[in-house]
């Protein structure tokens, strides 16, 4: 009996193990960021912006299948092909590019997590002294702290139960407001917005989804899981079950929004305006609900986007991610500090958050086609080169961000 169950934890372990890839995928995609483009998205457009949603999930599922085939046939990391194929210029390029993405994301997250924060104090407390500021650089010395000490990893697990709670609530909520609103389904899809942000709120949705840094980072986490050509169908899994839980949970934030705050024609400009979208199922409680989630999402993928940049720069050189080394603890403090500015200096977090997610369609057909080029090589991936339908359907990867990046573009100039 008691070597059943423990056949059974075995398994249950290797699962989870096995997915590993998956779940930082999730939590790093399912944050803020997401949250917020998905809110805007749905509570100004409806679902009529859904279908960019669906195609970038879709379309990543191909990067990441093929990302990490790359990395297991060859052994090496994502950047450290690129630097030996293409050269350093242009990697170097990409890497910079990536960071901007790291740091801009970062700046946006800290500005919506201290706006909600410091709406809920204002809201649900009498306390006084408390500004965004001080909220801001609480929480960036907190994470630095735990960075250090590297007593992290419980942090990090207890923010995304909160993330959990909040994504169920998203949910529970899309069912409700289906079901409550009395509203045609048809009514949900309104005509396709022109003009106004619409362009903006695009590029970030698939920006959110299809990040250039989380592609590059799946990379480094295959090779860390020591995956091999066996497990080929274990990352095949891996990345479906992402992509998949990715768009349901996405899908049912931009209906919870539509069914609370655009039947009602309430838009969203700041922060505060995405509180109510949890109203229908949390009630009084959603306020709250919807703080702890934010500040949960946002904690746990700026964590991550503190390690992100020391990554790459160990994917490039192909050296141990050593986070002890005194330059990577300094970059980490730089990328961290980026997060009081918007508390000190002002600005729109939400559009500022929106602007960085569309950062990641500048990026992402120069990733995609260098991609397309490397597994496609017989020296590197020998007889495990790419397939017909595999290569077809990266091609139209390629044409969707090209796509995307024009969006991006005009969506950055209707804006400025």
């Amino acid at each position: 009996m008691s070597s059943k169950q423990l056949s059974l934890k075995d398994k249950i372990q290797k699962g989870l193990k096995d997915f590993g890839p998956a779940f930082f995928i999730i939590g790093y995609v399912v944050g803020t960021g997401s949250v917020t483009s998905m809110v805007v998205s749905g509570a100004n457009y409806g679902l009529s912006l859904s279908w960019a949603l669906l195609l970038s999930c879709f379309f990543t599922y191909f990067l990441l299948v093929s990302i990490s085939k790359l990395t297991i046939v060859s052994g090496d990391t994502l950047m450290y092909n690129f630097k030996k194929a293409f050269g350093k210029p242009v990697t170097i390029f990409i890497i910079v590019a990536l960071l901007v993405s790291i740091v801009s994301s970062v700046i946006g997250v800290m500005g919506v997590v201290a706006e909600v924060t410091m709406e809920w104090i204002s809201v649900k407390t009498s306390i006084s002294f408390l500004n965004a500021p001080v909220i801001s650089v609480f929480f960036i010395c907190l994470l630095i702290s735990l960075f250090w000490t590297g007593k992290h990893e419980n942090f990090i697990k207890a923010m995304s139960i909160m993330v959990g709670f909040m994504a169920l609530s998203f949910i529970a909520t899309s069912v409700m407001v289906v079901k409550e609103t009395g509203t045609n389904l048809a009514d949900f899809f309104p005509e396709l917005p022109t003009g106004d942000n619409a362009g903006l709120v695009i590029a970030g949705i698939v920006g959110t989804t299809m990040a250039g840094v989380c592609l590059a980072s799946r990379s480094i986490l295959v090779q860390e899981q020591k995956w091999g050509i066996e497990d080929l169908k274990t990352e095949n899994r891996d990345a479906m079950s992402s992509m998949a839980l990715t768009f349901f949970i996405s899908l049912a934030i931009m209906i919870s929004a539509t069914g609370t705050l655009y039947f009602q024609g309430i838009k969203v400009n700041d922060a505060t305006d995405m509180m109510s979208a949890l109203g229908p199922w949390a009630g009084d409680f959603a306020l709250t609900l919807f703080t702890l989630g934010i500040i949960g999402a946002g904690l746990s993928s700026i964590f991550p986007n503190l390690l992100l940049f020391p990554w790459l720069i160990a994917d490039y050189t192909g050296t141990e991610r050593n986070m002890k080394k005194p330059l990577f603890k300094a970059l980490v403090v730089i990328v961290a500090l980026s997060g009081v500015i918007v508390p000190f200096f002002g600005g729109k977090p939400v559009w500022i958050l929106i602007a960085s997610q569309a950062l990641s369609p500048f990026i992402m057909p120069l990733i995609t086609l260098f991609l397309i080029i490397l597994i496609n090589r017989t020296e590197i991936m020998k007889e495990h080169k790419t397939s017909l339908w595999m290569n077809i359907a990266l091609g139209a990867t390629l044409i969707f961000n090209i796509y995307m990046l024009y969006v991006a573009l005009t969506g950055f100039m209707t804006y400025l």
